[in-house]
């Protein structure tokens, strides 16, 4: 989705001309992944962080390409509001320091962002969802410039009826466009996996995300309503849902936690073509065969909360992507939620998840998104329900126990996880923050973008 497109309208032609090619990409993938020693190498993490640009009120600023200009750093790309940017942090090796690595260069580009955006009259937050947001803030005119976003927003008008209602509990909307989606900022994490552990590993991320997000809340507040601890949850699956009545052998919307555990990384691709129709239909006719840019362009427009991402370069690779994180606090929490979620993925990808029943991590990840660390939760060989604080300070040692056989220093595990520890004994996450805040919509988004700054992590702020 980073790539530039040359046009921003297809013909139909253009659209029957991509499906082709990226059926066909399938045979390709099916036949790399079968290569002996494809996708061999060190685990490596990499990771995306999306800000929301502020003025000195605290509303969006909507001056994004501006800000890329003057920032004039390859790792920060246009996102699709103009009041948005994103990080693309360096990749790390999961050996060593990584947590420390993330949270330096986290500190880095927060420090960049929001000083260059200080030159725009304005500041950055990595925030789930910003308060200040109003529904003035959501017409088309909000969409960054840029062809790949209009084609985008075209395509998505093209498989999905109008008007477009988004019900987020007794919120309504009727959304003209797209553009609802820029509500919502995320923190992101990239982990690189052996082709032949990718199925266990992606399991494990799906079961492992419900009690990292209840503790990892953020979002709580839109349009002067409180909502879910992550309402960026719900309100991306409704914003980007593109099923009707012609869909209904669909279960899942575009933006989806899934319905069943995989086998393959193959299973995640083949129904990713075969069930969601293409919304940019760019053909790269000079691209390489195993580039794969027609399958990648497609696995780009389909958001599941865990994802597979084939990557061509050197040599090719296989990832798990881990979109449920909200951007922020600090990039101490940010951290600390990156060691927990990687952590507790790894111990549970050693074992076969697939005789625990998918519905309990299902509702385990709306539960979490709805109620942090209030929310009650199941867990495999656990009878009953567990309250999520009482069942993330049981995981803990888990989490830690995989990250050091993987190789994480001692010192950076527990630096990480103990932010998750005081966070959760004195319950006190972001989401919670923002409710407790004495104050208007402007005056929270000020002080939250100066406890930001500070480095403070969020269960020490006042």
């Amino acid at each position: 989705m980073g790539e530039q497109l040359d046009k921003e309208r297809f013909s139909e032609q253009d659209y029957a001309a991509f499906a082709e090619r990226v059926e066909h990409q399938l045979t390709v993938l099916r036949e790399v992944l079968d290569r002996p020693g494809f996708g061999k190498g060190p685990t490596t993490i990499g990771a995306e962080l999306e800000f929301f640009l502020i003025d000195q009120q605290g509303d969006p600023l909507p001056r994004n390409a501006e800000l890329l200009e003057a920032a004039a750093d390859d790792r920060l790309t246009l996102e699709l509001g103009r009041f948005n940017v994103e990080a693309n942090l360096t990749p790390v090796p999961l050996e060593g320091r990584p947590f420390r690595a993330l949270g330096d260069e986290l500190q880095e580009m927060i420090t960049l962002v929001d000083g260059t955006a200080a030159g725009l009259g304005g500041g950055a937050v990595p925030i789930g969802i910003l308060p200040t947001l109003g529904t003035g803030d959501f017409t088309p005119h909000a969409i960054t410039g840029e062809s790949r976003y209009r084609a985008l927003a075209r395509g998505m008008r093209r498989v999905r009826l109008e008007p477009f209602i988004v019900r987020v509990d007794d919120l309504e909307l009727v959304v003209e466009d797209i553009i609802l989606e820029a509500a919502n900022t995320s923190w992101q994490l990239h982990l690189r996996v052996d082709p032949e552990n990718f199925a266990a590993t992606f399991n494990a991320a799906q079961l492992a995300i419900g009690p990292v997000l209840a503790c990892a809340g953020n979002s709580p507040l839109f349009l002067g309503r409180q909502l879910w601890e992550e309402t960026r949850i719900a309100l991306m699956e409704e914003a980007a849902d593109d099923r009707d009545v012609s869909r209904a052998y669909r279960r899942d919307g575009r933006v989806t936690f899934g319905s069943d555990w995989v086998h393959s990384p193959m299973e995640l691709f083949e129904r990713s073509v075969r069930d969601y129709e293409p919304v940019l239909p760019q053909v790269t006719p000079d691209a390489a065969p195993e580039d794969l840019a027609e399958l990648r362009m497609h696995m780009g427009t389909i958001w599941q909360w865990n994802r597979p991402v084939y990557d061509p370069a050197d040599g090719g690779h296989l990832r798990v992507e881990m979109r449920a994180l909200p951007a922020g606090p600090t990039c101490a929490d940010m951290a600390a939620n990156a060691a927990f979620l990687l952590g507790l993925t790894l111990a549970w990808s050693k074992r076969d998840l697939t005789a625990y029943k998918f519905a309990e991590a299902y509702q385990n990840f709306y539960r979490a998104a709805m109620h942090g660390l209030s929310a009650k939760l199941s867990w495999p060989d656990m009878p009953g329900e567990t309250l999520a604080s009482d069942l993330i300070l049981r995981l803990l040692p888990e989490a830690r126990a995989a990250l050091l056989e993987a190789g994480v220093v001692p010192s950076d595990v527990d630096g990480a996880l103990g932010v998750i520890e005081q966070r959760v004994r004195l319950g006190r996450t972001g989401a919670s923050w923002q409710r407790d805040f004495e104050g208007d919509a402007g005056q929270l988004v000020r002080k939250y973008r100066e406890l930001v700054l500070s480095g403070v992590p969020v269960h020490m702020w006042r």
